[in-house]
């Protein structure tokens, strides 16, 4: 069984179908700003849209920190993603994973385009 650490940094580094087994039915996606996903049905169609997105660019990960508590874990992360058409967006996110009895009840994730010059300060 993998540990919370594992599923967590699995669903930030978009390895979704790694962590689909561990989804709580009820569980609940916050995407601060954006949206608010219910349900494990709803999390698993959002990142099969969000690999769809993904297919279209190649990533670079250039920072993915992890915190690890006894019940959640939080992820932070920065991404520089280029397109077919070598448009490059930066995204820094920070995920936000609570666990209960080895299911993952609750994601929140904070996520922002940055511009390339924030990467050196």
């Amino acid at each position: 069984m993998a540990t919370i650490q594992q599923v967590a940094e699995a669903f930030s580094a978009h390895r979704f179908a790694e962590t689909y087994p561990f989804l709580h039915p009820q569980v609940r996606w916050t995407l601060v700003g954006a949206a608010r996903l219910e349900g494990r049905e709803q999390v698993v169609q959002a990142c099969e849209a969000a690999l769809d997105q993904l297919s279209k660019s190649t990533q670079q990960v250039l920072r993915f920190k992890t915190v690890v508590g006894p019940d959640s874990v939080a992820v932070d992360a920065i991404t520089r993603y280029v397109d077919k058409k070598w448009m490059t967006t930066i995204v820094s996110s920070c995920d936000v994973f609570e666990f209960a009895q080895g299911h993952l009840t609750a994601i929140t994730s904070y996520t922002v385009e940055i511009p390339a010059g924030d990467l050196h300060r």
